[in-house]
């Protein structure tokens, strides 16, 4: 019973991620079409809004995932559980550098305080409006969406088939 409970919390927590992170999924699509800057700083001061809550789910969905699996010990035994580790920190890393690194650099140049690397800094002055779009034209929505969507993808593949 337990263990079923863990599961389910771990579901829960994987929902709870992808709605907080399916904000800034919208945002990084929203900036490549917006030509207002005043707008631009709307949209990456939502998308940094519900940046607390998508770190606690993720924290939630590592703290289950493990212990569901020390719960059930004999999974530690088997391939998919160590890809699927590999996978979701394969994701972290590659959103950082080409989300959190990509949406820091805008939101610096947009004149709101940023973060370079998961350290923050204060806001600096805005840079040129032109400048704010050339920065928001970098963000790779496309590419965000595959890295994300895909990777938790696998891993719910990896998770239900168990395939080795």
């Amino acid at each position: 019973m337990l263990y079923q409970l863990v599961v389910f919390l771990h579901v829960i927590a994987v929902l709870g991620y992808l709605l907080a992170h399916g904000v800034s999924m919208s945002v990084s699509f929203a900036l490549k079409r917006e030509r207002d800057v005043n707008r631009i700083r709307t949209l990456l001061d939502l998308s940094a809004a519900s940046y607390p809550t998508m770190l606690w789910t993720l924290l939630a969905i590592v703290v289950f995932g493990f212990l569901a699996a020390f719960l059930n010990m004999v999974w530690w035994r088997f391939g998919w559980i160590w890809v699927s580790i590999v996978v979701l920190v394969v994701i972290v890393v590659l959103m950082a550098i080409f989300g959190a690194g990509v949406f820091g650099e805008i939101r610096k140049t947009a004149g709101l305080p940023y973060m370079v690397k998961g350290k923050p800094f204060p806001a600096e002055p805005a840079k040129s409006d032109e400048e704010v779009y050339a920065a928001a034209s970098k963000v790779n929505p496309t590419l965000l969406l595959v890295i994300g969507y895909g990777g938790f993808a696998v891993i719910a593949w990896l998770m239900i088939a168990k395939p080795f």
